[in-house]
């Protein structure tokens, strides 16, 4: 089972917001609390929406858009069109209408199929369940409709409620020292009780995910400044033969450094791929763990960016 932002078990956990989200459920015909159903529509509108991303309208929009901006820098370069440029420029306006309007179709195709149905209703689901203080594992940049970065407002962003007040804490049965009044026979039946009921555990962290979610956005500079060093070397030494400048030799010893560069940037790599792979592991540990019904808090932003890139 994928990782849900929020599973039926933490929606559970405070009966206001469990009243709340099926008040939803009721207006869109949909069982929100179902973790098996959502996972379900998650996958199933995912689908969806990458599809109308793909519709020929699309990409046949940005083609004539870019043929409408590109034609009027083209027509002068043509000796054949030069005597009909008033005719291209009209070519190329209709280029543009026609292509702004297959653009702006197929996105208003894309946010209706986004905006509409009960994918609507989990994102007022999410937002009452912040504002209930239940933790979101991660909220996908398609849910949103933002970009696959992650990065803007989106489309459809999941909305804000006024915050609830936390549940009070239970009282205790009795005064500390009062003799209970529980029966024997019941309170030997307890424990056995207890721990049928022992809720599912989230798996603790790793020494290793915690050094991957250091390490995620580190590096990516040795490629680039060891080419800059190579070029910068190789650069030199031919400055130098054709110039009859022996110091241009020198830049030589770049070349060397480079590769020094390239080795601790290649060393890097191959360990922060290890620590991602066992992020990657931990991270369906916790997906498992929910599906088993455990209430998972929210996941750091790198292990986020994680379970959205790799639909663990």
């Amino acid at each position: 089972m994928d990782l849900l932002p929020v599973n039926g078990a933490a929606l559970a956990d405070d009966p206001r917001a469990l009243e709340a989200v099926r008040a939803v459920g009721l207006r869109y015909g949909f069982d929100y609390t179902d973790d098996a159903a959502v996972t379900a529509l998650l996958a199933e509108r995912k689908r969806a929406l990458e599809a109308e991303q793909r519709q020929p309208a699309a990409w046949l929009g940005v083609l004539a858009v870019t043929a409408g901006l590109l034609l009027p820098f083209v027509v002068p370069m043509v000796p054949a069109l030069t005597d009909r440029l008033f005719a291209a420029l009209g070519a190329a306006g209709c280029l543009l209408v026609v292509g702004v309007a297959l653009v702006v179709h197929a996105r208003t195709r894309w946010k209706r199929a986004l905006t509409r149905g009960p994918l609507a209703g989990y994102r007022e689901v999410l937002g009452l369940a912040r504002a209930h203080g239940v933790p979101l594992t991660h909220v996908p940049a398609w849910l949103e409709g933002r970009s696959s970065t992650g990065g803007g407002k989106g489309a459809a962003p999941i909305p804000t409620y006024a915050t609830v007040e936390p549940l009070p804490d239970t009282p205790p049965s009795h005064a500390p020292g009062a003799p209970s009044t529980t029966p024997i026979a019941a309170s030997t039946t307890a424990p056995s009780t207890a721990s049928a009921a022992a809720p599912v555990a989230v798996p603790p962290k790793p020494e290793a995910v915690r050094s991957y979610e250091t390490m995620a956005d580190v590096g990516g500079w040795h490629d680039e400044t060891g080419c800059l060093l190579f070029l910068a070397g190789g650069g030199g030494a031919i400055w130098a033969a054709t110039s009859a400048e022996p110091v241009g030799y020198g830049a030589l010893l770049l070349v060397p450094l480079a590769g020094y560069v390239w080795l601790i940037g290649r060393r890097q790599g191959r360990e922060k791929e290890r620590l991602r792979e066992a992020a990657l592991a931990y991270v369906r540990e916790v997906a498992a763990a929910q599906a088993a019904g455990a209430k998972v808090p929210e996941l750091s932003l790198q292990l986020r960016k994680l379970a959205e890139t790799q639909d663990v």
